[in-house]
C-alpha cells in the first residue's frame, strides 16, 4: 500500500515539501554560482547531493547555526569532500554565513577552500577530501558518542565512486561490529566518477548487499523524493542495535539541463554562457514550485 504524500508539517516535520524543494533550489544556485565565479570545482555530485543536504540540514538534524559547536549538535562529514560546493551552499541558506560569501570559493583569502576546512568554516565539523577518510572520521564521532552516552547522531556522505576505497570497508566493518545505531551512512549513488560510469571503472555493486554484510541496515531511496527521504531518516533514527546505511539514487547534475548524467561535469565549471543557461534553469525550477 502507498503512503499517502506528505505535503504538509505532519508528525513533527519543520517544513513541509514544498518549502525543502524551494531550498534545494536556492541551494542548486548557490552551487552553480560559486564553481562559476571560482573557474574550478565540482559542480556533478554537489547538484546530485543538494536534496539530501537541504534535507539534513533543515530537517533532520539538530544544529544552531547561532552557536555551531553546541555540545550535543548531530555531526555530519562529507566524506566525498570535493562536493564541498553543495555542503556550503547548505551553510549559507541555513544561516551560519552569508550565501554572498559563495562567490569567494576557493579565491585566495577566502575561507571557503576548495575541500570542507573544520578550522575556518562554521558548521563544518571535520576537514575531508581524501576520499574514503570522511567515514572514518565519523565512525569515531559515533563511536565517541556512545563512550561518552551522548545522544547526538552522525551522519556522513559518501559518493559512490568513493566507495572503491578499501578504507570505506574497514570503517564500515568496524561500525557494524560496534553496533553505532546512532550513524548514518548515505551514498550518493549518481552512477558516474570522474572516469566515467562506476560500473565500468571498478563496480561497487551491489551497494546495498555489500552494506548489510558488514551488518547495516540498508535502505534504498529516490534521493530527489523528500517523501523518500523523509520515511529513510525516520527508519533509520528507530533502528537499534546496526548502523543504517541510505543508497540514494540520485541523477548527477541533477537541475542543470546540460549537466544531468554528464560524467564530463564531475569536476567543471561552467563559462558565462553555461552558467546563464545554468541559472535560467534552476529559475524555471523555482518558478514551477
Amino acid at each position: 500500500m502507498t503512503e499517502p504524500r506528505n505535503d504538509g508539517k505532519e508528525n513533527g516535520s519543520k517544513m513541509t515539501n514544498i518549502e525543502l524543494q524551494k531550498k534545494a533550489n536556492e541551494v542548486r544556485k548557490g552551487i552553480v554560482t560559486s564553481v562559476h565565479s571560482a573557474k574550478a570545482g565540482h559542480p556533478g555530485g554537489s547538484l546530485s547531493a543538494a536534496d539530501i543536504f537541504t534535507y539534513l540540514y533543515f530537517e533532520e538534524m539538530n544544529v544552531d547555526p547561532e552557536n555551531p559547536k553546541m555540545e550535543d549538535r548531530d555531526r555530519f562529514v562529507l566524506s566525498k569532500g570535493h562536493t564541498a560546493p553543495g555542503l556550503y551552499a547548505v551553510l549559507a541558506n541555513r544561516g551560519y554565513f552569508p550565501v554572498e560569501d559563495l562567490k569567494t570559493l576557493r579565491k585566495i583569502g577566502s575561507y571557503l577552500q576548495g575541500h570542507p576546512d573544520m578550522k575556518h568554516i562554521p558548521g563544518v565539523d571535520m576537514s575531508s577530501g581524501s576520499l574514503g577518510q570522511g567515514i572514518s572520521a565519523a565512525v569515531g564521532m559515533a563511536l565517541s558518542a556512545k563512550m561518552r552516552e551522548k545522544d547526538y547522531r552522525v551522519y556522513t556522505l559518501l559518493g559512490d565512486g568513493e566507495i572503491q576505497e578499501g578504507q570505506v570497508w574497514e570503517a564500515a566493518m568496524f561500525a557494524g561490529h560496534r553496533k553505532l545505531d546512532n550513524l548514518v551512512v548515505i551514498v550518493d549513488n549518481n552512477g558516474l566518477q570522474i572516469d566515467g560510469k562506476i560500473d565500468d571503472v571498478c563496480s561497487p555493486y551491489p551497494i546495498d548487499e555489500k552494506f548489510a554484510a558488514f551488518q547495516f541496515h540498508v535502505i534504498n531511496v529516490n534521493a530527489h523524493d523528500f517523501d523518500d527521504l523523509r520515511k529513510a531518516f525516520r527508519e533509520a533514527r528507530e533502528t537499534k542495535g546496526v548502523p543504517t546505511a541510505i543508497i540514494a539514487h540520485s541523477t548527477k547534475g541533477k537541475g542543470v539541463s546540460f549537466m544531468e548524467n554528464q560524467a564530463s561535469w564531475h569536476g567543471t565549471a561552467p563559462n558565462d554562457e553555461q552558467y546563464a543557461v545554468a541559472m535560467a534553469d534552476l529559475e524555471r525550477i523555482g518558478e514551477s514550485l
